[in-house]
Order: C-alpha cells, then structure tokens, then sequence
C-alpha cells in the first residue's frame, strides 16, 4: 500500500491519533513494536495559527517514529489552510483531515465529525488544503452523522476527487459515539466501488490480531488502524504483526510488557515532570490489559491510579509483577 511516494508494505497496521494519548514517545514505542505508520494526537487549525505552545508541541517528530501523519482540524477553509501550511513545515509525512471527531467540544461546534453535516464546506476544505500544501493529504471520517444519514460510499469518491490520496473509515456514525459495533460491512461496500483507486484504510474494533487478519481477509480494506486497543497495550502492534506474516513467535513476555510500561511513565515524567507525568499516563495504566481479570484487584488498582510520584508507583508495579500475577498464570 502507497500514499504518495510511501510505501508502506502490504497490510499495514497504523497507530490512530488520539487526543492525550498519541505523543511522539508513545508513537515511537508503538513504532518499536511494529506499527507501520504513527499519527500525532489531532491539531486545532485555530489554536495552531494563534501559536499555543501546547498545540504547537505537537508538530514535534521524532525521526525514528516515522512515517508520521499530523493529523488537523477545523471548521473553516482560511485557518485549515494556513494550518495546513504551519503543519507542512513540520515536515510530516502526511497530513491528515481529522472530519471523525465525535466528541461535544469538536463535532458540536462543526469540526471533526461534525463535519458530516455540511459536506459541501467539508469538500471545500479538502480541496482548498490538498491544493495549499506539497505532502499528500488524507482524511479520516465516519459513516456518517447517524443511522439515517450513513453516506459514506459516496463520499468516499467525492473525497478522492478533491484529491486526497488515501482515507480512512471508522466504522460507526458521529451519533454511535464508541458505542454498539463498527460496522465493517459497510466499510466494505467503500472498498468495493469501483470508482474508488485510492487506498482505504479500516478503523474500528481492531482489538485483537485475529480480527485484523478479517479486516483485511473479509473486508479487504488496505490498512488497518488500531486506535483503543494499544492503550496501555502497545505490544498490540508486535502480536498483529506477528499473526499476519504467520510468524509463531510468543511475542513479549510478561516482564517485557511490564518493561514498556515503566517506559512510558518514565519518558511520560521526563516530558513533563512527575506530578503532570503521572496523570497523563493513568489513563494506559487504567485501560492495560496486563490487570485485567484478575481477582480481588480492586484495592491495588486504586492504589495505582492514585500513585503520584514514580517511587510509589514502580513499588505497586513490582507488587503486581512479582507477587500477584504470577498466582493467576
């Protein structure tokens, strides 16, 4: 599969962009583990123009981590445009349209996801931001606004006219929020439209390699973008990886994940500091699959996510590690 002149090898898997979640040292660490394309946490066009330090933090790439998509969005043509230009001076490697937004302070005021309610103006956007910059451009969106409204087969082509050179689909409607099931039939049904030449990359309950491998076999999007399922889970992209080239190997060990967690509170710290550090990564430590399942975990969970310095922290890690998983395997 290739956007632009980046090949990205056949079946790539692709870290999603996530606000608070996607830094450039969890899209390296995600990068390590095998994901064929990173994107950076989304952009505010309006906050980026008005230069707010933290939204301009976030063009900073690490050439390790490459290629890495910046991912935009807005609600109006002239600041996406000169968005996208501040952006193309970061020297992504893509830019990305973020019209899948759903959240209330994006989709509610017309941007992201909101988007899908004034599809002239979201054309007019792409085609003014396609024609503004010199790196190819693609777009992420949904099925539509609701159940009523789920116009995605078009707009596909439509999109691909404005010149956008790859788009990816998230299967559920603005309304479906993350809730019920992603409809992957209906990702389908883009890629089958003959009139479509460009690559399309599926996203939605890509939780397991297994399901990846249908995504691909069943539905036969060109990538796959696994967004949710790497929180606190990075590793997800290595067992993905592993499964479609058909390699048996058991992947990381228990200590390796544990390994990659403490990295990410440490590199979390060092980019902030210890207080705010910690904060920002309770939400991998809340959602990894490394505690899950496990009985009479209440206390120790709480215990966890309310540690506020690293020593406290690492000493509930190794609690956990060496004392209270290895009585469950």
């Amino acid at each position: 599969m290739k956007i632009g002149d980046i090949d990205l090898g056949t079946r790539p898997v692709m870290l999603a962009p996530m606000e608070d979640v996607t830094d450039h040292s969890f899209r390296l660490i995600c990068k390590e583990q095998g994901a064929d394309m990173v994107y950076t946490e989304f952009v505010s066009a309006d906050a980026l123009i008005r230069n707010i330090a933290a939204t301009t933090r976030k063009l900073h790439i690490n050439p390790q981590e490459r290629p890495t998509a910046i991912q935009i969005y807005g609600r109006e043509i002239e600041p996406m445009v000169e968005a996208a230009k501040i952006v193309e001076q970061a020297k992504p490697d893509i830019l990305d349209i973020n019209f899948g937004c759903p959240v209330k302070k994006v989709a509610g005021k017309g941007a992201g996801a909101g988007m899908l309610r004034d599809i002239p103006k979201m054309l007019e956007i792409t085609k003014a931001v396609v024609n503004a910059v010199n790196i190819p451009v693609t777009v992420k969106t949904r099925l539509g606004w609701d159940h009523e409204s789920k116009i995605i087969v078009t707009l596909a082509e439509q999109l691909q006219d404005c010149g956008i050179q790859a788009l990816t689909v998230h299967g559920r409607t603005r309304s479906q929020m993350y809730t019920g099931d992603a409809d992957w039939e209906m990702i389908a049904r883009v890629k089958e439209n003959p009139h479509l030449n460009i690559p399309l990359i599926g996203n939605g309950d890509i939780t397991t390699p297994e399901k990846a491998e249908e995504a691909f076999s069943r539905y036969g999007v060109d990538g796959v973008m696994v967004g949710r399922a790497s929180i606190g889970a990075p590793w997800i992209f290595r067992e993905i990886k592993n499964h479609l080239e058909g390699n048996s190997s058991e992947g990381l060990s228990l200590s390796d994940k544990f390994s990659l967690l403490r990295r990410q509170i440490t590199e979390s710290i060092g980019n902030i500091d210890e207080y705010r550090g910690i904060l920002h990564i309770r939400r991998h430590l809340a959602a990894s699959p490394l505690f899950k399942g496990i009985p009479h975990f209440r206390d120790t969970r709480v215990a966890m996510l309310r540690a506020e310095t690293w020593d406290e922290l690492d000493k509930i890690l190794s609690n956990i590690e060496h004392n209270i998983l290895p009585q469950f395997n």
